[in-house]
């Protein structure tokens, strides 16, 4: 696969992310049930695998802690935050925080892209402004090195 075909694949996963963060915070399915429902589907097929299975157990587990990191870089209470709104910042913290290989600037980018697809209108602002703030904590090194 070529970096052009696997960068789509890596955003197709994302998406397949958010919307399984999404289907938890409403339903409360836990890792196992939702790996396996969103292996089942065609979309599937067609994402990043590797990334998908690494990166939602990941995120799940290690849920508290990511909150937390995004509750102490965010202007308002992590419970006024909408479902895509978390469910994205999740992803890019979690990226930010775990994924190294990605960089800051792609974390972004992908995140605004997911907010301008899934969220609210303009939403795509606020997840811009707080994955700015987060990679600026999180990524300090990688962001003086330019």
């Amino acid at each position: 696969m070529n970096d052009r075909a696997s960068s789509g694949a890596r955003t197709r996963a994302r998406e397949l992310l958010l919307q399984a963060l999404y289907q938890q915070q409403l339903a409360g399915h836990d890792t196992d049930e939702l790996l396996s429902q969103f292996h089942d589907q065609v979309a599937y097929q067609r994402v990043d695998q590797e990334f998908f299975d690494e990166a939602l157990p990941e995120i799940l587990s290690e849920r508290a802690e990511l909150e937390k990191t995004i509750d102490e870089l965010i202007d308002r209470p992590l419970g006024q935050l909408d479902p895509v709104e978390l469910g994205t910042l999740l992803i890019g913290v979690y990226e930010l925080k775990k994924r190294i290989d990605v960089p800051y600037r792609v974390v972004i980018n992908e995140g605004v892209n997911l907010a301008k697809r899934f969220g609210a209108l303009d939403g795509h602002k606020y997840i811009n402004a707080c994955l700015d703030n987060a990679a600026r904590s999180l990524r300090q090194l990688e962001i003086k090195a330019g």
